[in-house]
């Protein structure tokens, strides 16, 4: 997430009439903080890419207050449906044995 970006998010989720709790709002103001003073909210490069303005915790969650500020579930949508997710197929073994196919009988073939 870039600076100009998070830093919309965050004057957002801050001008919002739902109530955030204090450790949210004291969050917010912190990352809002370093964002001005720095153009980052995080100084280790592990924690997050170098072109980031937040770290991938702190997105995570600037993600789950939008979600509740917003009055959704995090990992769904408006509409209360589930976000889909991609992720790997289970796939056979390259060269796996093959079952025996079996006929009405229970023999294999």
């Amino acid at each position: 997430m870039k600076k100009a970006r998070a830093l919309r998010l965050i004057r957002r989720l801050k001008a919002a009439e739902v109530e955030v709790t204090g450790w949210e709002g004291e969050f917010l103001d912190s990352v809002e903080t370093r964002l001005d003073t720095y153009g980052r909210a995080f100084a280790d490069p592990e924690k997050g890419d170098r072109d980031h303005a937040v770290s991938t915790l702190q997105q995570r969650k600037l993600k789950e207050i939008r979600a509740k500020v917003s009055g959704e579930q995090a990992g769904e949508h408006r509409d209360g449906k589930p976000t889909a997710r991609g992720g790997f197929i289970r796939r056979k073994p390259f060269r796996a044995p093959r079952r025996p196919v079996r006929d009405g009988d229970g023999e294999a073939e």
